[in-house]
């Protein structure tokens, strides 16, 4: 079973949440595959400088690598979640494997959020997640790691999709960091200015 942005057919399915609730003029913003230095930093201070919070889904190994970030994070006020220890390919990972990376970045993330990386979950692995965590997917995803996209595509892909209760993903690593630098305060203030508010997961 494949779970990834293409996979509007199975919104439906209950334990995985793509989209918050429409009833308001929200939007949940989101980062993957942190912390990084340089790049992580730079985020939460343009975060900090339109006033708004997210979610941050972190790979443990960073985490374990720069834990004075990860505490930036919290200490800065957002959200943290659990993105894998390694950034594991659920489809190349056996289940128990991949349940027991999660479970090792658990020890330092400590979230009720799981965002798989690439979006991939075996039913297996989905089945046994979901017991444990709220999984989270996306509404919108950016696709500023995406190198052959320009900055302005980046946003246009923000700006053509967001809507009430989308969870927009972004990526504060060093491969999106570049789009990432372009896009990310365009989008915030294309955001501010249709009326929406921020808010954490």
């Amino acid at each position: 079973m494949l779970f990834t942005q293409l996979s509007r057919c199975l919104h439906w399915i209950p334990g995985i949440t793509w989209r918050k609730s429409a009833s308001k003029k929200t939007i949940y913003l989101s980062f993957d595959d942190g912390p990084i230095p340089g790049v992580t930093p730079w985020v939460l201070d343009t975060l900090d400088r339109y006033g708004i919070k997210a979610t941050f889904f972190c790979v443990g190994e960073n985490v374990a690598r720069y834990p004075e970030l990860f505490e930036q994070i919290k200490t800065r006020g957002h959200q943290t979640g659990n993105h894998s220890y390694n950034h594991l390919r659920a489809f190349r990972t056996n289940p128990d494997d991949y349940l027991a990376n999660v479970e090792k970045a658990d020890k330092l993330i400590g979230s009720s959020l799981f965002r798989p990386p690439h979006g991939e979950l075996t039913y297996a692995q989905f089945r046994a997640l979901r017991k444990k965590y709220e999984l989270v997917q996306w509404d919108v995803i950016s696709r500023d790691y995406n190198a052959k996209l320009s900055p302005d595509e980046v946003f246009d892909i923000v700006r053509k999709g967001v809507r009430k209760g989308s969870i927009l993903v972004f990526h504060d690593s060093l491969k999106a960091e570049k789009n990432l630098r372009a896009a990310l305060p365009r989008s915030i203030e294309f955001c501010l200015a249709q009326g929406y508010v921020f808010d954490v997961l």
